[in-house]
């Protein structure tokens, strides 16, 4: 009888344990990307895909963006900024630790800052830094950053991905074994395939409620397609084929979110290479583009048109679309009037996303209509930032912008469209010196309006944000403020 007993105990219990096992919620999630990062340090490389995979997650800056696009404290609970605005304190979270188990503390600020706006440095945005003539170190949690002049932009440009606080000793593996100070720790690199991470269990801050999170990397729209569908991704975050998102509203199983993001989508063009530093050829260049048929045909209609380089969602946006209107007959007469009565050829090299290849073949077909034949290479995304953004060989180009308030790229001779104006210049100095609202967004218009009149680039769309997400996946920003896929709030309801 006394087996019988535990026999009968055996019998009810494990259906038990089972059903409870079945209804706890899940502490993994798969996130499904287009694009592969390069490596691994943020502050090293051009590369969205990066921030995509590490920002907030893995490494954090002495601020942050939260999902509406504000800034908010980050590594630095609070700051203090002198009367003239030239000195700003920043008074560090304690208790702070990167994943090797290693403080984090004024001296790792330093060491990042300085680092960032060396002689010699890799970080992309150097600019970003420039102001900047010195970072001293008060104390372990006190960090004072001494500008040339006030920067109303500071504490944005500090909530890059660019401008993370990195550890010195961790500086020579990084771009393979990034140890940073976030929710997040990261595990591992199957190149070609996934990046791998855990929860970091002695976060200094609100702890993730995910144990683990597997970024997979699929190139392929069909592919990303299938693999949602089939559950074996839980999101995909930008996702690569609109074409598809009906299907997935109409399964209870996902959701789609249709947000905003930073993505100034633009024909991107070598401003110093002939015959595209002749003004009448790039205005001639805008008025052959047909926008409606881009959005239309590469992206299903999620987009929106632009007319400069500065999202429509920002109240400061000047719609100048009117400018460069669809005008195939004004195209070919500015081209005779800039001596190319026969149009010319010229290359146009095409990163992997769809929006870039689709919208490449689009707008191929455009040009030729007005005369201007164009050789299309299709690049993969290392070859791109090494010949276009690097290298700067090449005629056009089609890319989204992904970085947040990036209008003043434009005053960089030296990037890769290669616009050289002193009054842009000039424009772009005064913004940053200036702190009232009304006289910042006057200044913001009339940034918009000297691109638009130089026609610099040919400006398409606006890229929505789409997602799609498992329908008991919760916390997933529906916005992109920024390159980011934050999971620190992520997590599955029961």
């Amino acid at each position: 009888m006394k087996f019988i007993k535990n026999l009968f105990f055996i019998v009810i219990a494990v259906p038990f344990v089972f059903s409870v096992n079945a209804n706890a919620a899940k502490t993994d999630l798969t996130v499904g990307l287009q694009l592969e990062p390069p490596h691994l340090d943020p502050t090293g490389a051009a590369a969205g895909a990066i921030d995509q995979v590490l920002y907030s997650n893995v490494f954090e800056g002495l601020t942050r963006f939260a999902s509406d696009g504000s800034v908010v404290p980050g590594l630095a609970k609070s700051w203090d900024v002198s009367s003239d605005g030239t000195k700003y304190t920043f008074h560090l979270n304690k208790g702070v630790k990167y994943h090797d188990g290693s403080d984090m503390d004024a001296n790792d600020v330093k060491f990042s800052l300085d680092r960032a706006r060396a002689e010699d440095t890799t970080n992309a945005q150097k600019a970003l830094f420039a102001g900047i003539t010195n970072v001293k170190v008060i104390d372990h949690h006190k960090v004072e950053v001494t500008l040339d002049k006030p920067n109303g932009n500071f504490l944005f440009n500090l909530a890059w991905g660019d401008a993370v606080i990195v550890s010195e000793d961790s500086i020579e593996n990084i771009k393979q074994n990034p140890v940073g100070t976030g929710a997040y720790v990261f595990d591992k690199w199957v190149q070609g395939d996934r990046i791998e991470l855990k929860k970091n269990n002695d976060y200094w801050g609100t702890p993730a409620k995910l144990n683990s999170a597997t970024f997979k990397f699929i190139s392929d729209p069909s592919a990303a397609f299938a693999s949602m569908m089939a559950e074996d991704v839980d999101v995909f975050k930008s996702f690569p084929a609109p074409e598809n998102l009906v299907q997935f509203e109409a399964d209870a199983r996902f959701n789609v979110l249709i947000g905003s993001n930073e993505g100034e989508t633009i024909l991107s063009t070598n401003n110093k290479m002939e015959p595209f530093n002749n003004l009448k050829v790039r205005k001639a260049l805008a008025h052959a583009i047909d926008r409606k048929a881009i959005i239309d045909g590469a992206m299903f209609g999620y987009g929106t048109p632009i007319g400069t380089h500065f999202a429509p969602h920002h109240p400061a946006y000047v719609d100048l679309t009117g400018q460069s209107n669809y005008d195939p007959a004004l195209s070919k007469k500015l081209l005779a009037e800039a001596g190319f009565p026969d149009g010319f050829t010229t290359t146009l090299k095409l990163p992997p996303p769809a929006y870039a290849r689709k919208g490449g073949e689009i707008i191929a077909s455009q040009l030729r209509d007005v005369g201007i034949n164009v050789e299309i290479s299709n690049l993969e995304w290392a070859q791109w930032l090494e010949e276009v953004f690097r290298g700067k060989d090449y005629g056009l180009t089609i890319v989204s912008h992904t970085e947040p308030f990036d209008i003043g790229i434009y005053a960089r001779p030296d990037y890769y469209f290669q616009y050289d104006s002193k009054e842009f210049q000039k424009v772009m100095d005064d913004l940053t010196a200036e702190t009232n609202p009304v006289q910042r967004t006057s200044l913001m218009k009339a940034a918009q309006k000297i691109i638009a009149d130089d026609y610099v680039n040919g400006y398409l769309f606006q890229r929505a944000q789409l997602s799609v997400v498992n329908a008991k996946v919760v916390g997933m920003w529906e916005n992109s403020p920024t390159q980011a896929t934050d999971l620190t709030s992520v997590y599955w309801q029961d």
